[in-house]
This record gives C-alpha cells, structure tokens and sequence, in this order.
C-alpha cells in the first residue's frame, strides 16, 4: 500500500527516504519460504541408534542454564531438540533474532520468521529482533557463550574447515568466521568422524580455513576430543563399544588419551 507523505510515523521508518529512488507497485507479491520445517508429529522420533542422533544427543550436553548460544545450520541446529525444560538457553541466530523457539506448527508458520539457514522457526516469549549490525556485534564482542558449527575438516590443534570446497558454488560464508573469532566464546564442532571413508579429523586442513585454533571440542559418533591449542588433541569419551584403536585408524593425526577417559554421554 503507498500512503500519503506524513502517515508513516517517524519511529515506525525502517528505510529512510534518502535510499528511494524508485516505488514499483505490482497486483499481487507472495512471502515464499524457501525452507519450510515444521515441528515433528506427536509420536513421531527418529532412530535414537542413529549417528546423527548420537551426535547430537552428545552436544545437547553442552548447554547451561542461561547461556546464550549460536547453533549451526543442519546437525548443530538439532540440539536445540534437547534441551531440557528445566534449562533456560537463550538461541541467537545471525540474521538477527535472539530467543529462537522451536520449529513451528504447520498452522504457526510465518514466512517472516526463520533462522540463519533460512527455516521456518519461532520465537520464545521475550525474544527480540534486530539488524545485522547489532547481530554481529554480539557475535564479535564475545556476548555468545557457546556456538555449536558443523565442520567438513579439523586439524590436530583447532583450525576449522567449514565454509567452502574449492571450485563448488557457495552462497557465501555465513557468519562462522565472525562466530569462531571471539576468544570469549567456546567452540564445539558436530561432524561424522570420517566422509566415505577419508579422515575429517586431521594433522592440518587441506581446504580454506574458517578460523586458526578456534575449536574447543570435537564431537563425534566415535568420540569426543577436547583441543589443546598447543599440544593437540586429548581423547575425553567414547561412545559404546568403540575402541581408542577404532578411533586412531579413523583419524588423520596422533592424539592423546585421557588419563580419566570415559563413556560418551548421552542426554536423555
């Protein structure tokens, strides 16, 4: 709708006139959503044996109460499934909303509302929205207590491979590098071991890097490492009945092994 000059109230201006060269009026414009998700049916769980699940039932153990937490697009982004009731996590997502809910119901869904990776979300009682700006100035002023990030390589001492694969098309870097660059905000890197059969987990990156010595810990469906940005990596857990001999065949560099290494944990 075009008004007349005055009946948009100075406080409710989000584009100055000053950037207007041109107003197009069409008949008709649609809001499309191009990744519509919604909540999972009542009943409805997936396979807790499976190594998705595994993984992200490992990094749901992540969370504190009255944290602030930036997840992943994909597999970082399912923790959020669990966390407890009883835990206040407050989720920021980069393209500006702080108090992110759960996916919505199918008759919820807001064109309006969606996360980084472009998904229909929600957003919890208190929640806020802002530009990009304020987003990346709680990113880059160390505001995020914990990011969760997916990963398609990790060195021995922390450098992160997440972003692009050389000469395959990519829509841009997201906000990854401005995430693992605050020194006051911990790291967690959720990816399968291995990709068809080649090491992820390795003694340098061979693709561009997100960021140098920047990941705290590494989780896995094999394990868990923690990263000491100095002398490597230190194996924490394992998960079932793998073998620390299972997990140095599947891993591209040596490691340490923890004097108290124990069972992977599993939130509930």
């Amino acid at each position: 709708e075009i008004v007349e000059n005055g009946e948009i109230s100075p406080e409710d201006v989000h584009l100055p006139n000053i950037y207007v060269h041109r107003i197009i009026k069409g008949d008709n414009y649609e809001k499309r959503i191009e990744r519509l998700r919604v909540a999972s049916q009542p009943g409805k769980k997936s396979d807790g044996g499976s190594i998705r699940e595994r993984i992200v039932r490992r990094a749901a153990l992540e969370f504190e109460d009255g944290m602030y937490a930036n997840l992943g697009i994909g597999m970082p982004n399912l923790a959020s499934n669990y966390i407890p009731n009883n835990m206040t996590v407050h989720l920021q997502s980069e393209n500006g909303l702080l108090g992110m809910g759960p996916f919505p119901k199918e008759n919820e869904v807001d064109a309006d509302l969606i996360n980084a990776g472009k998904e229909t979300v929600t957003v919890l009682p208190g929640g806020a929205f802002f530009g990009s700006d304020d987003s990346f100035a709680m990113i880059r002023g160390g505001h995020v207590d914990l990011t969760i990030l997916g990963a398609m390589q990790v060195s021995k001492f922390g450098d992160l491979a997440n972003w692009m694969i050389p000469g395959k098309l990519v829509k841009g870097m997201g906000g990854a590098m401005d995430l693992v660059g605050s020194a006051d905000t911990r790291v967690v890197v959720t990816m399968e071991h291995t990709a068809k059969g080649k090491h992820k987990i390795m003694e340098g990156c061979s693709l561009p890097l997100t960021g140098k010595r920047c990941v705290d810990r590494i989780i896995t469906e094999k394990c868990v490492f923690d990263v000491d940005k100095e002398k490597g990596l230190v194996l924490k857990e394992l998960f079932g009945s793998v073998t620390v001999d299972e997990v140095r065949e599947a891993t591209g560099c040596t490691f340490e092994v923890a004097s108290d290494l124990k069972a992977m944990g599993q939130i509930e």
